[in-house]
């Protein structure tokens, strides 16, 4: 066995979802529970079959972000794996419905951070063992930055 890292492309502005799933109708249902629970949001998600064919399915309303979530699953080259690229809007307004679809296994991260997915590699193929989300943290938060974190949250709408 070999570990690997994949480096995402995560452009400025843009954020996504990792995960597991399973099944060929992964794709459109992925597509089905984004545009329900936000007709505004752009975003492209690609999926790897782990059988058969082993096709990438791709789905989304933005040729650029599905171009950039094929592109990723071909690079992470791990099966039954997804990735939902998207811009205007957060993870967290996708995460339940995400989590809702009957063939998502797990999240593994949601981040518009640099992200390294670590990969474990056999002849059978490969399979994402973790990611590298970020950096390292810096310091213990002060009373200064929970008064600003809590502000934040505020002024984009997230607490009242």
């Amino acid at each position: 066995m070999n570990l690997e890292e994949y480096q995402l492309n995560i452009p400025e502005g843009v954020n996504i979802i990792l995960g597991h799933a399973h099944f060929i109708k992964t794709a459109e249902d992925l597509y089905e529970a984004m545009v329900t629970s936000s007709g505004t949001a752009r975003f492209g998600l690609a999926f790897s079959e782990a059988s058969q064919e082993r096709l990438v399915r791709v789905e989304g309303n933005d040729e650029g972000l599905k171009d950039l979530a094929a592109a990723a699953i071909m690079g992470i080259g791990s099966g039954h794996t997804f990735i939902i690229y998207m811009k205007g809007a957060f993870p967290i307004n996708f995460m339940g419905a995400v989590k809702a679809v009957p063939e998502v296994c797990r999240i593994i991260c949601a981040t518009a951070n640099p992200v390294r997915v670590l990969i474990a590699r056999t002849e059978q193929g490969g399979g994402i063992v973790g990611v590298v989300d970020g950096a390292a943290p810096a310091r213990i938060e002060n009373d200064n930055d929970i008064n600003k974190r809590r502000k934040f949250l505020r002024d984009i709408g997230y607490k009242k």
